[in-house]
């Protein structure tokens, strides 16, 4: 079986629905499960529906309309006859979505957002679904929350691989269009989880992993992954081949393109990944598999925007040393602030942080009792792989440089623009 993964924007509107069919006339559809994620902006869209829900409740069924109606010219587009089934499915998504809204009686942010945020995928699957049978493709709509099993750590769940496992190898039949969503899983109480944002190439890489898949491939709006994105340097170059090892190193700081719990599952059973155009679904792309680390061999930019530097020093003088760098991980852990950089001195240790959760007001209140803490706000962390003087010059160019280190292999600059 070979596992697809169709991203937002090869679903953001009746064209994209029929381009992927487009594409499955290409790439063949048989023995595929195909995993998809929202249509376009749809999580955005519903995470303003959130939003409202907690703080706007005057604005909450705006707010809902919209998505109904984005979702809705999408099936007028598609379908010409409004008798088709597929209205009645969405209609029921949608009336479950505001059933929650009314009853729901948890204050549980991250809970809520997960039951909310998941109708994004089980709309765009079931229109999808509806479309494929109605162009003749015979498919099989799997809800994933009854395959993917996780706790309940809402929007960031971890995957209990045993039950997992056991509910993909005894459901997902072959010979067929397998249909399922990324990004979403279920606790034991079947309540919703996430699996963290882009989780969608996660989700495909779990599903490869459970069924010995042959391949999982990533459609994608550009030609396979780039050596930088194309919205900040110009000419960037597509890389053909990459190691599982590299592209590891690639989305551990920070690459967009894969996902970083993507890659292990599918290096342990070495299914290799394709990551491909679906504007030009012929095109090779890149493949992360066993083999050459980097080809061609150049340095790799990757851009982290928004970004906080912390920097802190003992506020008598004294060093800085494991219990002071252990005490302060575990409430970087604690306030779920990510890592990005790590520097220290004998008397000072400077973290470059992503605060996704906006806990660093609360963080910065504790900290400050032991330390004393400087920071900065909206840095740029850049992070260079494969470096030389040329690209070190290409990043900091026009740019005030804050902090930087360098090790054999990887370079890492802190900026604010100038």
């Amino acid at each position: 079986m070979r596992v697809f993964k169709f991203g937002g924007a090869s679903v953001k509107d009746a064209a994209g629905i029929k381009n992927v069919y487009s594409v499955l006339q290409t790439a063949g559809y048989e023995d595929v499960l195909l995993v998809v994620s929202a249509m376009g902006k749809t999580t955005n869209a519903l995470e303003l529906v959130i939003k409202n829900y907690f703080d706007k409740s005057a604005e909450l069924q705006s707010s809902v309309q919209e998505v109904k109606k984005y979702h809705n010219e999408i099936l007028l587009d598609l379908f010409e006859d409004e008798s088709n089934p597929v209205f009645t499915a969405v209609n029921m998504q949608f009336s479950d979505l505001e059933y929650f809204l009314a009853h729901n009686k948890s204050p549980n942010y991250n809970f809520v957002y997960d039951q909310i945020v998941s109708y994004g995928e089980l709309i765009s699957t079931t229109i999808l679904s509806h479309f494929m049978s109605h162009m003749g493709i015979k498919t099989q709509w799997l809800d994933v929350r009854n395959f993917v099993k996780t706790n309940s750590n809402y929007r960031d769940a971890e995957v209990d691989w045993e039950l997992t496992q056991k509910n993909i190898s005894k459901n997902v039949k072959g010979k067929i269009l397998n249909i399922t969503q990324g990004f979403l899983g279920s606790d034991e109480n079947n309540f919703t989880t996430t699996l963290g944002r882009e989780g969608s190439d996660y989700t495909a890489a779990i599903f490869a992993y459970c069924l010995n898949a042959e391949s999982v491939t990533i459609w994608k709006d550009v030609p396979g992954v780039m050596n930088a994105d194309p919205r900040y340097f110009e000419n960037a170059s597509l890389l053909n081949q990459i190691s599982y090892r590299e592209a590891i190193e690639l989305a551990f700081y920070g690459a967009t393109v894969i996902h970083p719990k993507t890659l292990q599952p599918l290096q342990k059973k070495e299914i290799p990944l394709y990551v491909k155009s679906f504007i030009n679904p012929l095109l090779p792309g890149t493949s992360v598999a066993k083999g050459a680390d980097l080809e061609p061999y150049m340095p790799c930019f990757i851009v982290k925007r928004n970004q906080l530097l912390i920097s802190l020093s003992s506020i008598d003088f004294s060093f800085i040393m494991e219990e002071n760098i252990s005490e302060i991980f575990a409430l970087f852990h604690q306030f779920k602030l990510k890592v990005n950089l790590i520097q220290n001195s004998a008397i000072s240790f400077s973290v470059c942080v992503e605060d996704k959760f906006g806990n660093f007001k609360d963080l910065n209140a504790i900290l400050s009792k032991k330390f004393k803490v400087d920071f900065t706000e909206n840095v740029t962390l850049y992070t260079i792989r494969h470096f030389d003087e040329k690209a070190a010059q290409t990043v900091e160019e026009n740019k005030t440089v804050i902090l930087k280190q360098v090790s054999r292999e990887t370079m890492q600059i802190v900026t604010k623009e100038s």
